[in-house]
């Protein structure tokens, strides 16, 4: 039987290795090793939102994990500069429960985004991550495809309400 108590961190490698471990235990779904990672002091700035401490972004990627089947994060490529680490990378998974709000849609999913590491003494200091959220909703459709009729009726009736309501003000 395999053993499932958490890992801590490797000591004495670079900041982009310590990272990498992150998006192998991500990938593992071990959050209890990346608790390791992060401190009570730790920020992780999100499109979504922003989680503080270990236990608030624990409970962010238990969330993430619940709602997406299959996660898993492919680095793409890595940056580091003293303390900062930037990582590309590609992220699949199926959006199979509740996520910020929306519904499970059985959808594919495949994003491309980035997270800027700041890292000190070993652990998260700060985390920010971007990624195309539109592109998202587009993926489980909860928006339409760009350049559909859909896309190009909601943008108008957008453009006439915008109109409309710049006419109201200036008057």
């Amino acid at each position: 039987m395999p053993d499932h108590s958490p890992t801590t961190p490797p000591s004495d490698v670079s900041n982009t290795q310590l990272v990498q471990w992150a998006f192998d235990r991500i990938n593992a779904h071990d959050v209890d090793s990346l608790r390791n990672f992060w401190t009570a002091d730790s920020t992780v700035h999100l499109p979504t939102g922003t989680c503080r401490g270990s236990a608030q972004i624990a409970a962010y990627f238990n969330q993430v994990f619940a709602a997406v089947a299959d996660f898993s994060f492919e680095i793409v490529s890595i940056a580091e500069s003293g303390n900062d680490v930037l990582v590309h990378w590609r992220l699949t998974g199926r959006h199979v429960g509740t996520f910020v709000g929306i519904a499970a849609t059985g959808r594919q999913i495949e994003l491309e985004g980035f997270d800027h590491f700041v890292i000190r003494d070993g652990k998260v200091a700060t985390n920010t991550v971007r990624y195309d959220q539109m592109e998202f909703a587009r993926q489980i459709k909860l928006l339409p495809a760009d350049g559909s009729v859909a896309d190009r009726a909601m943008k108008a009736a957008f453009n006439a309400k915008t109109r409309l309501v710049g006419i109201t003000r200036r008057r």
